[in-house]
């Protein structure tokens, strides 16, 4: 195989990876909107507050989550340009993410405006579901 058909490879691989990354952030999203959804469900049904308090802590472990696989993501576009760049041989179709510098933190990911917009709508929602609908 010639060294451009094994850069070739290599970015294919790494974009799967990348891929299959935002595929889980997107999951986590749906499944969390599902889980938030249903407990709500039961606090109407039962007029029970305390369903409604028990979605914050998925919710919580839904966005740290997130947060991760957004994290994985990023520093695998990084590698990813790296060896665009050819400052990552291709050679051993590598997907060790210490050549990336340990990439962007776990607690900037989570306070990203990405999903800082998307999980402060869903804490708004619950909490006018909390105050204002069960209240």
């Amino acid at each position: 195989m010639s060294e451009n058909s094994v850069k070739i490879a290599h970015l294919t691989f790494i974009q799967s990876t990348i891929t299959r990354m935002g595929q889980n952030s997107f999951l986590l999203k749906g499944w969390c909107i599902t889980l938030i959804a249903a407990l709500f469900a039961l606090s109407s049904s039962s007029s029970n507050k305390s369903f409604a308090l028990i979605s914050y802590m998925p919710l919580f472990l839904f966005w740290l989550m997130d947060a991760y696989y957004l994290s994985l993501e990023r520093s695998y576009i990084q590698l990813y340009n790296l060896v665009a760049k050819n400052e990552v041989k291709s050679d051993a179709l590598t997907l060790d993410l210490e050549q990336v510098g340990g990439g962007e933190s776990l607690f900037n990911t989570a306070f990203s405006k990405t999903l800082l917009v998307f999980y402060g709508s869903v804490i708004s929602i619950v909490l006018f579901l909390m105050f204002g609908v069960l209240g």
